[in-house]
C-alpha cells in the first residue's frame, strides 16, 4: 500500500465547500511569502496570492508521519484521521442541512471532528509542542491523540448556532486553523493569545468560531456569556472541565440568522487574525476584509452574539430515567449535583480594610493575604476555602460525638455507632460535591513557600513529621483522610457499611482533633 506523507491538515472534502460554483480551485493567500535573494545581495517577496485546487492547499509532508529508525509509518493519517474525516464529513453535511434528526444523529461526529482539527493543524501542533517542548515527533502525535476530544464537552454545553452568508455578497474564508476563538478582550497582538496561543475556551467570553462551507458557520458561545455579555469576559466559565460526560440537547440550535456583506467580512477578520499563514476563499477580495470593514476588535462580538429571544433554547435542569430505575441529573454547566447554597460566598469583593478578613478563607487579614497578589492568582473567592470546609467538617464530628456537650475522648470512642459514622461521612459529602473545583480552591503558586506533605497520613506520625516542615515553609497541605462515598461500591462505602470502618474512624478523627 503506497504510503500517504502529503497530509493535509484541512481536508480536501472540506476545502471544497469553499469553492465557487463552475471553478476547481481556491484563492489561495499567502500571508507570510517566502523572501528570495537576487544576485545583486538586493531581496523580492515571493508570490502571495496563487490560484490553488484542493490537492496543494493546506498540506505539509510527514506532519503526522511517525519514524521508526528508517521506516515512516502513515497510520495516523490512514487510520486515525481517515476514520474521523469520513465520518467528519457527513456530519458537516447533516448540519448544513436543516433535517434535526440528522442533527442527532451526527452531534458527537461533529464535534469529535472540529476538536481533532483544532490540534491537528501547524497552529495546533505548535501549540502542543509549546506545553510540552520535550516531545519528539512520535511522542508529539501520541500526544495529539491523547488530547484530541478535550473541548468535546464545553462546547456541548455552549450555545451552537450556525448564521448564513446565503443572501450576503461576501462570503466564509478558510484558515490554515479553522477553529478559530474570539475573545472579544484579548485583541490580536495581546500576550494572552501570543502565538501560537489563543484565549482559553474555558472564558466567559470566549467563543468558538467553525465556518462548515462559504455559506454557513457554526458559533458555540458559553451559555453565561450569551446570557449576560456584560461579565468578566477572561474568568473561566462555571464547571469549566475537560473529559468529562455530559447530557445536553442534541437538537438545540439556532438557525435564524442571515448575515450582511460587512458582519462576513468581520467574521473573516477573526479567522485571518488568529490563522498561521495561509487562508482560501472562492474570490479573492473574500481574502482582504479588511479593506472593507474599520471597526475595533471588541465591537465584533455584535455580530458573534446569539440572538436573546433564542437562548430558551438551552441551559436548564436535565433528568434521564432508565429502566432499572436509575436516575441521571445534569444542571446547564454539566453538574451531576444540585449547586449546595451554603458553599458559595454572595459577596466576593476585596474588603476595604486591609485588617478585615481575606476573601480567600485563609484565616489571614486581607492586608498580608491576598491584598498584592493578583485575581488570578487568589484562591477562589466565590466559594467556602478547604480550610473553612475543614472547619465546618470539624464542628459538625464534635458535635456528632457528643465532644461539644463535655465527653471526654475516651467516651467518645466508647460511643461511636454506625449512625455517627454515617453522619459523620454524609457531612463530609455535602461539604465536598463531586464537581467540586478543587484547583480553583488549591493555592497558586505566588512565589510564597509552601509544602505538600506526602508521607502516611496517620496520627501518631503526621504530626512530628509533617508539622515539624512548619519551621521552613509557610504553608502546608495535607490530603484528607476522610473517604467520599460517591466514588466507592457500596459494599466499602462508609455511609452504606459503616461497620468496617470504627477503627479508621477513630484515627480520622483524632487526626483532625490534633492538627
Amino acid at each position: 500500500m503506497p504510503q500517504t506523507r502529503a497530509n493535509h491538515y484541512v481536508p480536501q472534502w472540506y476545502q471544497a465547500g469553499f469553492v465557487e460554483a463552475g471553478r476547481t480551485s481556491l484563492k489561495y493567500l499567502d500571508l507570510d511569502p517566502e523572501v528570495f535573494t537576487r544576485g545583486d545581495g538586493s531581496t523580492v517577496p515571493g508570490r502571495a496570492l496563487f490560484d490553488s485546487p484542493t490537492s496543494r492547499a493546506f498540506y505539509t509532508t510527514d506532519l503526522y508521519s511517525t519514524f521508526f529508525g528508517f521506516q515512516i509509518d502513515d497510520e495516523i493519517e490512514r487510520k486515525l484521521f481517515g476514520d474521523i474525516d469520513t465520518r467528519g464529513s457527513l456530519a458537516v453535511r447533516a448540519f448544513q442541512a436543516t433535517d434535526v434528526a440528522g442533527w442527532v444523529q451526527r452531534f458527537s461526529d461533529l464535534l469529535e471532528f472540529i476538536d481533532a482539527q483544532k490540534l491537528r493543524t501547524p497552529k495546533g501542533l505548535d501549540w502542543l509542542q509549546l506545553h510540552y517542548p520535550a516531545l519528539d515527533q512520535n511522542q508529539l502525535m501520541s500526544e495529539m491523540q491523547g488530547l484530541r476530544m478535550m473541548h468535546c464537552t464545553l462546547w456541548s454545553e455552549g450555545v451552537r448556532e450556525i448564521v448564513s452568508a446565503e443572501h450576503s455578497d461576501v462570503k466564509f474564508i478558510v484558515s490554515d486553523h479553522p477553529v478559530t476563538i474570539y475573545n472579544h478582550a484579548v485583541p490580536p497582538g495581546d500576550l494572552r493569545s501570543a502565538y501560537p496561543n489563543d484565549p482559553p475556551i474555558a472564558w466567559k467570553a470566549s467563543q468558538t468560531i467553525f465556518t462548515l462551507d462559504q455559506s454557513q458557520c457554526l458559533i458555540i458561545s458559553n451559555l453565561e456569556y450569551a446570557q449576560d455579555p456584560t461579565g468578566d469576559p477572561c474568568a473561566k466559565r462555571t464547571h469549566a472541565r475537560n473529559f468529562r460526560p455530559t447530557l445536553v440537547r442534541a437538537d438545540a440550535l439556532i438557525r435564524t440568522r442571515q448575515l450582511t456583506g460587512d458582519q462576513v467580512a468581520q467574521v473573516n477578520y477573526v479567522l485571518k487574525s488568529r490563522s498561521k499563514r495561509y487562508i482560501a476563499a472562492g474570490r479573492e477580495e473574500w481574502l482582504y476584509p479588511e479593506r472593507r470593514i474599520d471597526v475595533e476588535w471588541s465591537s465584533i462580538r455584535s455580530t458573534l452574539l446569539p440572538p436573546d429571544d433564542e437562548l430558551w433554547r438551552f441551559g436548564g435542569e436535565t433528568y434521564v430515567r432508565y429502566e432499572d430505575g436509575r436516575v441521571d441529573y445534569s444542571d446547564a454547566f454539566g453538574r451531576t449535583e444540585p449547586c449546595v447554597e451554603f458553599l458559595s460566598k454572595p459577596d466576593n469583593h476585596p474588603p476595604k480594610s486591609a485588617t478585615a478578613p481575606c476573601g480567600c478563607g485563609s484565616g489571614r487579614k486581607y492586608g498580608p493575604c491576598c491584598s498584592k497578589r493578583k485575581p488570578e492568582l487568589r484562591p477562589s473567592w466565590s466559594e467556602l476555602s478547604i480550610r473553612e470546609r475543614t472547619i465546618l467538617h470539624y464542628n459538625a464530628i464534635t458535635n456528632i460525638l457528643g465532644l461539644t456537650d463535655g465527653l471526654d475522648w475516651t467516651e467518645a470512642r466508647r460511643g461511636l455507632t454506625d449512625e455517627k459514622i454515617v453522619e459523620i461521612h454524609r457531612v463530609f459529602r455535602a461539604l465536598w460535591p463531586t464537581d467540586t473545583d478543587l484547583v480553583s480552591l488549591l493555592p497558586k503558586p505566588d512565589g510564597r513557600l509552601r509544602a505538600l506533605f506526602t508521607g502516611i497520613v496517620d496520627p501518631r506520625t503526621l504530626i512530628e513529621f509533617a508539622l515539624g516542615s512548619a519551621n521552613y515553609f509557610g504553608e502546608i497541605l495535607i490530603q484528607s483522610p476522610f473517604i467520599h462515598d460517591a466514588f466507592m461500591n457500596p459494599e466499602y462505602s462508609p455511609i452504606q457499611s459503616p461497620r468496617q470502618y470504627h477503627q479508621e474512624i477513630v484515627k480520622h478523627v483524632a487526626l483532625l482533633l490534633d492538627l
